[in-house]
């Protein structure tokens, strides 16, 4: 069993910058493959941005450039640095993680981009 926290979440202005941060428990987190989601209202859940064990990441194409992931195996955690963030980016982020056979959800982190 895996524990997922999100943190970081928040309001913020057009073109500023946010960090989201997911901390797991209950297992060797380096084994997991790390990713971020998000979903706004009226819409299905989309993959933003994921990290293997081997730190091999993908962006979806919309946060290409502006969104960089990262993780800390010795912090169990992975970061999403979110950068010259957009109306478009407010959403409930969530965190997961998974194996070929398993996966993990955290419970969400609410971002809003509005002046």
């Amino acid at each position: 069993q895996v524990q997922l926290v999100e943190s970081g979440g928040g309001l913020v202005q057009p073109g500023g910058s946010l960090r989201l941060s997911c901390t797991a428990s209950g297992q060797i987190f380096s084994f997991f493959t790390m990713s971020w989601y998000r979903q706004a209202p009226g819409k299905q859940r989309e993959l933003v941005a994921q990290i293997t064990s081997g730190g091999n990441t993908n962006y979806a194409g919309s946060v290409q450039g502006r969104f960089t992931i990262s993780r800390d195996n010795a912090k169990n955690t992975v970061y999403l640095q979110m950068n010259s963030l957009k109306p478009e980016d407010t959403a409930v982020y969530y965190c997961k993680a998974s194996t070929f056979a398993l996966e993990y959800w955290g419970q969400g982190t609410q971002v809003t981009v509005s002046s």
